[in-house]
């Protein structure tokens, strides 16, 4: 007889060396990890040893990690089950990431974001909710562990309908560097904005205590906001349009953290994802296109007004879905999406320094379909969320050239 998980199901012989079990759909409906041995019966009979048998959540879509290094979180889409927030720790020396236990379970759907607040304090999770069932967004607000790095819900749960009554549907929320303010754009289920959202940035004050959220309002945007992206300084905020193929440009309050529109820029063709570099000079912008090669619109900063001026745009892989700059601001990481259950792959750029010009130093394969790429606060380390096969690479990051060695990969 075989045993999962403590139950017993319907065993059949199939040979001396094979069983097979009729597991019911029950037992495999919730992440986990439940144990499997075989019994023969008594006389002369006993248990093997025992395996695991591991149920994974979903398709994971983005990764954060704190700002001591510590741990690293990676949201996901439950694909026909509940959407969850895994948990990990961090090997300090090999960048290793080491599960906590099972994920973290979500009361949404098409979970897309998940960041963590400059103080490692709280973390925000922002789905765009099922629009085919009418189940609007959230962001959704956790306490940090400080020692464990496990999450607890607290209060600041937004969700529902926005501040002018309409539907969100968040696909992405963004902390100040002061951790006063958030900022969530409201761009509807992939592709943004084909299927409802507010084409708009929801604002938001936060507890210094326990890192709820306060609506201030709501401010316009272009076509299906996707990504949005805060200065270092916390002086200015950029949100990429996928539908409108622009990003919109705001300046942000000091006091009250309200954004002010000053315009918009135009980007490539499916403006996918926006990063600022850490010394706030520079942006950059993924551009999406549907199986076909993607590219990287590069930008300078107005260090007095925020505004953007274009230098150009230079090639990434195949869909390029996410982009990232490492904490030195030497080098540039693209994520490229690539297909539906298709090998991924990392493109790596230098950064120069006076100009922001971005020049092409490589590329790296990834596992299936990937989504988000983060790099470690140490610049040691990058990390790539696999949405096709459910796992994070993990790679080692050579400091005089940026390129990436994978270290290994880790199951979400």
């Amino acid at each position: 007889m075989v045993k999962f998980g403590g139950s017993a199901p319907a065993t059949t012989f199939v040979n001396s060396t094979q069983l097979t079990a009729a597991i019911p759909a029950a037992s495999i409906a919730s992440t986990g990890t439940p144990a499997v041995t075989v019994t023969n019966p008594a006389p002369g009979g006993g248990s093997s040893n025992t395996s695991t048998f591991t149920i994974t959540a979903g398709a994971p879509q983005s990764i954060a990690v704190d700002p001591a290094g510590k741990f690293a979180y990676v949201a996901g889409d439950g694909c026909d089950v509940e959407d969850y927030v895994s948990v990990y720790t961090i090997n300090p020396t090999t960048g290793a990431l080491v599960s906590t236990g099972p994920p973290v379970p979500l009361n949404d759907e098409f979970t897309d974001s998940v960041t963590v607040d400059p103080s490692g304090k709280f973390a925000y999770v922002a789905s765009s909710g099922d629009v085919w069932d009418i189940d609007f967004g959230s962001v959704l607000t956790y306490t940090i562990n400080p020692t464990t790095g496990a999450l607890t819900s607290t209060t600041g749960g937004i969700s529902g309908t926005g501040t002018n009554g309409t539907p969100e549907f968040f696909n992405s929320v963004a902390v100040d560097p002061s951790g006063k303010f958030a900022y969530a754009a409201d761009g509807g289920a992939f592709p943004p904005g084909s299927f409802g959202g507010d084409s708009s940035v929801s604002m938001y004050t936060i507890n210094s205590t326990t890192g709820a959220l306060t609506s201030i309002g709501m401010i316009a945007a272009g076509t299906g906001p996707v990504s949005v992206a805060v200065d270092p300084a916390g002086k200015f905020a950029y949100v990429a349009n996928f539908e409108s193929n622009d990003l919109s440009m705001y300046t942000i309050d000091a006091t009250t953290g309200a954004l002010a529109s000053t315009g918009t820029i135009a980007a490539g063709p499916g403006p996918v994802s926006v990063a600022v570099d850490p010394a706030g000079k520079f942006a950059y912008v993924a551009d999406w296109t549907y199986n076909t090669e993607g590219s990287v619109s590069m930008y300078t900063i107005d260090a007095t007004t925020g505004a953007l001026t274009f230098i150009g745009s230079i090639a990434a892989g195949t869909s390029a879905f996410s982009v990232a700059v490492d904490p030195a601001g030497k080098f540039a990481y693209v994520a490229n999406w690539t297909g539906n259950d298709t090998e991924g792959s990392v493109s790596t750029y230098t950064i120069d320094a006076t100009t922001g010009v971005l020049t092409p130093s490589g590329t790296i394969a990834t596992e299936l379909s990937p989504t988000s790429i983060v790099i470690h606060p140490s610049g040691k380390f990058a990390y790539v969320t696999n949405s096709g096969s459910n796992s994070v690479s993990m790679y080692s990051i050579d400091n005089a050239t940026g390129t990436l060695t994978l270290i290994g990969t880790v199951g979400t």
